[in-house]
């Protein structure tokens, strides 16, 4: 169990000589990482970054993803799977019972932070309800980190009133989460409104013209509003994890 309590209590039996250097080392002879022929598995991500080890769950066999989350759960650390299918869900599940799935953040997790207690959560606000899957990863992604998410659904610029009646609220929290399709115009009008750094998100979702998410990105990216940073196309992860930093 590679858990910073664990660590301390091997140094000091190391240092009090109640173990030997041999043991001490075949104790932490996986830190930091640990290697397999595909995969090295970071045990100390946690500790540098605080935030756990993540793993893009696509393009790698069930065998590969269970025996990195035996690798994890053995090490003690948490571990966070996102984009996994539900179909991946249903050959991983019986084999890995411990683990904890969410359909709409398409995010299977070991552990979880509890949210701290007081101070302002980090926004999470879209365009539309399209835009939902990728509001929820980064929702989820926020809590299993122990930070606190608002979410402020369905208020893009086709419907202007719906984001002025938000404002109040949104002037409450520490950062805010902007995820939208379409002309993904939402970033841009929301930093020009508020002085919270704004973590913009453009999404796949719209008609031809909007490229898979191109079209959005690119109106991101030459936004004239100050305070914006832009993630790639439907990284809610990302967005989470930037905002945790804040």
């Amino acid at each position: 169990m590679y858990t910073r309590k664990a660590i301390q209590k091997i140094l000091r039996d190391l240092h009090k000589r109640r173990i030997s250097t041999t043991k001490a080392f075949a104790r932490l002879k996986d830190l930091p990482y640990e290697s397999f022929s595909f995969a090295r598995i970071d045990h100390h991500r946690y500790f540098r970054k605080g935030f756990p080890e993540a793993i893009y769950a696509p393009g790698k066999t069930i065998d590969q993803l269970l025996r990195i989350i035996a690798a994890v759960q053995k090490s003690g650390q948490r571990l966070i799977l996102t984009r996994l299918d539900q179909e991946a869900w249903k050959k991983i599940r019986p084999k890995a019972p411990q683990l904890q799935y969410h359909e709409e953040a398409r995010i299977a997790y070991l552990g979880r932070s509890k949210p701290r207690a007081g101070g302002p959560p980090v926004a999470i606000l879209t365009a539309g309800t399209s835009d939902f899957p990728v509001a929820e990863e980064a929702r989820l992604t926020l809590e299993l980190m122990g930070k606190r998410a608002q979410c402020f659904y369905d208020c893009g610029v086709a419907g202007f009133h719906r984001l002025l009646d938000q404002l109040p609220q949104l002037r409450k929290c520490r950062a805010i989460i902007c995820i939208a399709g379409m002309d993904g115009a939402l970033p841009s009008v929301t930093a020009g409104l508020l002085d919270r750094p704004v973590i913009a998100v453009p999404t796949s979702v719209g008609y031809g013209a909007n490229f898979k998410g191109i079209a959005p990105l690119l109106t991101m990216l030459n936004t004239c509003a100050q305070g914006v940073a832009v993630v790639n196309i439907d990284n809610g992860f990302g967005a989470a994890c930037f905002a945790a930093t804040i």
